[in-house]
């Protein structure tokens, strides 16, 4: 994920040593908080509380992919088989997540 963010530009070292001293807690409450700004801090009708399953498991399943070297590793690292592992890898749409972009 790393250095997908800094490819694109997202990220750089001074960022990523700024986020590694907050919790993780922290750093989806501050997400948060930025997100809302734009709209006055109301997200009316968007259904957080019932989609943070899905978003945890979109970003762990993210940080797997690019953590590990191979499906076979990232598959046993989350202890899924593969069938489970090819449709959530669909669902999450990593082939084209992970695909090199130019940076804007």
């Amino acid at each position: 994920m790393s250095s997908k963010l800094k490819k694109e530009r997202r990220s750089n070292e001074e960022f990523e040593i700024m986020l590694s001293s907050l919790t993780l807690e922290e750093v989806i409450a501050l997400k948060l908080e930025l997100s809302t700004k734009p709209v006055s801090n109301r997200m009316y009708g968007f259904p957080i509380w019932s989609s943070l399953h899905a978003i945890v498991q979109d970003a762990v399943f993210k940080y797997a992919f690019s953590a590990t070297r191979t499906q076979a590793e990232a598959m046993r690292f989350l202890g899924l088989k593969e069938q489970s592992f090819h449709i959530l890898r669909k669902k999450f749409g990593l082939d084209d997540y992970f695909v090199d972009k130019e940076p804007k």
